[in-house]
């Protein structure tokens, strides 16, 4: 158990230490290609979720990432020891929670950087796509295990 908390804490540190370094290194919509035509960094601050939804409602996003947390953190107690899959996931969810919530807390905003340029997609963070990986696997991980029920007669 204690490995995907470590798991979860080097993923914070990741996305910490690239949101100073970002802050650090670029001015406010400012940005230089990554990867020409795929990806670029771009310095944004946002106020809201993907595409500045609830912009400004910092209140609303603690209490959704206070049960979310609190949501994680029993679902890894109870799956301790049994699914390795599911423990990462959670993993991926509490860093990408906790990431986005230091900003929120510390600064007011939340610092993000990856620019997708082939794509209008929101321009994002490590937490963002720890998020957004997490989700998927959950889905995949509720898929799998349903359907070994379904097997199982269960």
């Amino acid at each position: 158990m204690i490995i995907y908390l470590v798991l979860s804490l080097l993923l914070i540190a990741a996305d910490q230490v690239m949101k100073m370094w970002i802050v650090s290194n670029f001015a406010l919509h400012t940005g230089q290609e990554l990867l020409p035509g795929i990806v670029k960094l771009f310095y944004i601050q946002n106020t809201g979720a993907a595409w500045g939804i609830l912009a400004g409602q910092q209140f609303v996003f603690y209490i959704i990432t206070a049960f979310g947390v609190s949501a994680i953190l029993y679902l890894m107690f109870q799956e301790r020891g049994k699914s390795k899959f599911a423990l990462t996931t959670y993993s991926l969810l509490l860093a990408g929670a906790l990431g986005n919530f230091i900003d929120r807390v510390r600064l007011g905003f939340v610092v993000d950087m990856f620019q997708l340029e082939f794509i209008d997609f929101p321009i994002f963070n490590i937490a963002d796509i720890c998020l957004t990986v997490g989700v998927a696997a959950l889905f995949l991980y509720i898929l799998i295990v349903e359907r070994k029920k379904e097997k199982s007669g269960k």
